[in-house]
């Protein structure tokens, strides 16, 4: 197991801290922007339905300036005209709320990933557990991480694996960089199971 200096070690506990208020942060987001989805949602199911009554609408009256008599019918062409200048922005609009939806769904997807991570079975491996919970290793850059409490200890696991031969697999990795003590446990609903057998 590599040396890790005191001063080394409280730095780390800093780090985890840190990691702890910036997943705390990012989780509030993703609830933020959850709300915003449905809102998003809302308003496009809202203005569709405006939409779609304002062509049902141009078309009843397109529909009923074309029985008209002659007399009229210069007007209904210049109705027409700015009838299609209509459908044309409302078009652009839609457009627009399309790609604002796609995006919406890659939020939505992280979401989704992130709850099914906690409710299903997964495998990680442990690299170290500490007394106190105020050791921070993780940055915003390593999100496939577990900082799990396991009494009286801290757990720090790293990887997120659906089966026990990729965690493993990954496992001989870090044993091969230096971590001897590495073994693979597995989760649910972010707390440990048991611990698996490292071969």
């Amino acid at each position: 197991m590599p040396f890790i200096e005191e001063s080394d070690l409280l730095d780390l506990h800093k780090d985890i801290d840190k990691a702890q208020i910036i997943n705390e942060r990012l989780l509030d987001q993703i609830k933020f922007k959850n709300k915003d989805l449905k809102k998003l949602k809302l308003q496009r199911n809202v203005l569709f339905s405006i939409t779609l009554l304002f062509v049902i609408g141009v078309l009843a009256i397109t529909s009923f300036t074309v029985g008209l008599s002659s007399k009229y019918a210069l007007e209904n062409q210049n109705n027409l005209l700015v009838s299609i200048d209509s459908l044309d922005a409302i078009k652009t609009r839609i457009d627009n709320l399309k790609l604002q939806n796609q995006e919406l769904s890659l939020v939505r997807e992280f979401y989704l990933a992130k709850a099914f991570l906690e409710k299903e079975k997964i495998y990680s491996v442990q690299v170290k557990s500490f007394v106190d919970n105020n050791v921070t290793l993780a940055s915003e850059a390593l999100t496939n991480t577990l900082f799990v409490k396991t009494n009286p200890f801290y757990a720090y696991s790293l990887g997120n694996f659906e089966t026990l031969d990729e965690a493993q697999v990954f496992r001989k990795q870090l044993v091969d960089m230096g971590f001897k003590d590495a073994f693979v446990a597995s989760y649910k609903d972010g707390k440990r199971i048991k611990i698996e057998d490292p071969y």
